[in-house]
């Protein structure tokens, strides 16, 4: 997933989104400890993501952290006119995702987690399909797997040495 990371300047407008939340309690002597973890996504909507978790003792805290561990570590994905180049098949522990281009106008179908990584890169049409687990920790990271796995023409033209065109036309 390391291949796409990229450096943000102060400048580039993020927007946080919150996938889940999850109260985590710890029983002791003295009484019950109630924690938060939240997993939020980061995006700018013209094909910059990325998640962080963040844990603290109030929900507001949690998130904050969440959004400062999601900037940390961005990805870069491929967004043509408003949808994925290719379709894509990923796997992050038990969850299984697959990502497949869709024509204008069909909108974002796609589930929870996935949806929210998916709305935050900017891509407007795509069906999506997750199967396996729906733990939102890993279909995010799943999701995200996707899309830093594609590439669009220009790129595989630039790999092969070869031009866009012999790309499309063999």
């Amino acid at each position: 997933m390391a291949i796409n990371k990229v450096k943000i300047s102060s400048d580039v407008e993020l927007k946080d989104r919150l996938v889940a939340i999850n109260r985590v309690t710890k029983v002791t002597k003295g009484g019950r400890t109630f924690t938060f973890a939240a997993i939020v996504v980061v995006g700018d909507g013209k094909g910059v993501i990325g998640y962080g978790l963040g844990k603290a003792g109030e929900v507001t805290a949690a998130i904050a952290k969440g959004v400062e561990s999601a900037k940390k570590n961005l990805v870069k994905v491929p967004v043509l006119k408003g949808t994925v180049p290719h379709e894509q098949l990923a796997h992050f522990g038990g969850a299984e995702v697959f990502i497949k281009p869709a024509s204008e106008g069909t909108g974002v179908v796609a589930g929870g987690a996935m949806r929210a990584v998916l709305e935050s890169v900017g891509i407007t049409d795509v069906l999506a399909k997750s199967k396996g687990s729906s733990n939102p920790h890993n279909l995010v990271k799943a999701t995200i797997l996707a899309l830093s796995q594609m590439r669009d023409a220009y790129t595989v033209a630039q790999t092969r040495g070869i031009s866009v065109e012999k790309v499309f036309k063999g």
